[in-house]
């Protein structure tokens, strides 16, 4: 309870939590907050994390993404997290999130980065690590000789916030607005009980965040949700505030429509669970064509054609090179729902498929054996001693064209492989590999290196939202140590 819901460890001491307790077993005896901050909870954590450490351990590959974060007392920390198949599903476990307490320099980060991957047994496993793209932690990556690859959710964060500059006017009068109800409690309760009057939800404003351009979108999306009850409310208090006129509320409408698009692809490209790393270059290349569009639409106003247009020259700038990224690139080509298709230059997708052909060609045929059925005996098996002389002179001779060397078996498996029909897009590309496994052997072990590999660096961040919650104000006297241990356990609990 107090690892997976954040309770503190005093509610062990309150009187209604242990009268509770009393009543579903009176000989119970609850322990101290002492007793469990020094013994149960370092316990489970060494439990969890030997268990957590086996199961990583076997890992043939692992993706990393980190992050740094600073906490309301002014503490660093620093999340690394990672990702993996496991049975042909994707596996995220928290690494670690410790105290930070050098300054965040490149050498640091790697030094940090190497002690925790030497301590899980991954160092030679890692494909990529993901991160935002601060100078530091690519820096870092960089001396490691580990493939970095931005964040994609970060990089749209990055394009949209520019982006949204064009409408700030208008978006600063819907900023102060939200300010204006979530400051007053009479213009609040106004607000409320005007929404009742027209028959609407109750529904609260919503106030944007200045490192995520997202908020921005909800706020303004929320707004729309309440136009009349919020441009009634502001006559009745008679508000000191700039009135939004309806040219700009029609702004505010057209700027939702035009964001929405990339509010769902950092939805979709943030989860955990799933292949994502696949999806980039398609993603990357659909929010362009869906922004060309919006370009040659006639009808939206002034300033949100300067945010289309805007949004185009940002994503040109930092999607120009993403077809040729190439970890993103062997991923898409093993997914079987996109493959060559994916990619808007063919050479690109050529270079993709003879790169992914190469590296299952050096795929250890101790590898593939491991997959295959062990040879069955033959009627003519009890004459093995006969057939050995025969057998050494046929093994000394330079392979046959009918026996396939390894290079040309890759060759035929990327080409047998290619031939299939691609799977629908909702489809799981994993269990397509797991039905698919023991045909196309060598490149399955190439998949897994691929495909493990995440989109963004958000399950770093979530890691630091879970880490917000247990330090608090209520509990800002919480050590380092014991914050770490409280992370990894809610983290990886089942």
């Amino acid at each position: 309870m107090i690892a997976c819901d954040f309770q503190p460890f005093t509610v062990v001491e309150d009187k209604g939590f242990r009268e509770f307790t009393k009543l579903l077993d009176p000989s119970y005896c609850l322990p101290g907050r002492k007793t469990i901050s020094t013994s149960l909870l370092p316990l489970m954590y060494g439990k969890l994390k030997n268990e957590v450490m086996d199961k990583v351990k076997s890992a043939t590959a692992v993706c990393l993404t980190t992050d740094c974060w600073t906490s309301i007392t002014t503490t660093g920390f620093m999340s690394v997290t990672c990702h993996f198949m496991e049975d042909f599903k994707m596996t995220s476990y928290v690494l670690d999130c410790f105290h930070m307490t050098e300054r965040h320099t490149a050498d640091n980060l790697a030094r940090e980065l190497t002690r925790v991957t030497d301590e899980w047994g991954v160092t030679n496993k890692i494909v990529a690590c993901v991160s935002d793209n601060a100078a530091n932690i690519v820096l870092a990556v960089k001396n490691l000789h580990w493939d970095h690859i931005p964040c994609f959710a970060h990089v749209i964060n990055l394009i949209v916030r520019a982006a949204l500059k064009t409408v700030e006017s208008t978006v600063q009068k819907v900023k102060a607005i939200v300010e204006f109800f979530h400051r007053s409690t009479v213009a609040s309760e106004k607000l409320k009980a005007t929404q009742q009057q027209m028959g609407q939800e109750q529904l609260r404003l919503k106030q944007d965040v200045a490192t995520r351009w997202n908020s921005t979108y909800y706020m303004l999306q929320r707004i729309l949700e309440v136009k009349d009850p919020v441009i009634s409310t502001l006559a009745l208090v008679n508000a000191s505030l700039q009135s939004l006129s309806l040219e700009e509320w029609d702004i505010i409408q057209e700027t939702v429509d035009v964001v929405k698009p990339f509010e769902e692809v950092t939805t979709e490209v943030s989860a955990e669970r799933f292949v994502t790393a696949s999806k980039v270059i398609l993603m990357a290349r659909g929010l362009q064509r869906i922004v060309a569009r919006q370009q040659r639409s006639p009808s939206i106003h002034e300033p949100v054609k300067n945010l289309v247009d805007c949004l185009m020259n940002e994503m040109l700038k930092r999607f120009h090179k993403v077809e040729t990224m190439e970890k993103l690139a062997d991923a898409t080509i093993l997914d079987p729902r996109f493959k060559r298709q994916a990619f808007v230059n063919s050479k690109v997708a050529d270079e993709a498929v003879k790169r992914v052909t190469s590296a299952a060609a050096h795929v250890s045929p101790l590898q593939r054996e491991e997959e295959e059925d062990p040879p069955s005996a033959t009627a003519g098996s009890s004459g093995a001693m006969f057939w050995e002389d025969f057998d050494e002179r046929v093994q000394s001779l330079t392979p046959s064209t009918s026996t396939p060397t390894v290079s040309t078996a890759a060759m035929m498996e990327m080409r047998a492989y290619i031939a299939e029909p691609l799977l629908p897009r909702t489809s799981d590309p994993l269990a397509w590999w797991m039905r698919c496994a023991p045909v196309y052997k060598s490149l399955c072990e190439i998949m897994k290196t691929r495909l493990c590999i995440v989109a963004t660096s958000v399950p770093s961040e979530r890691v630091f939202s879970k880490t917000g919650q247990i330090l608090s104000e209520r509990r800002n006297r919480l050590s380092p140590a014991k914050l770490r241990e409280l992370v990894f356990l809610n983290a990886n609990l089942p």
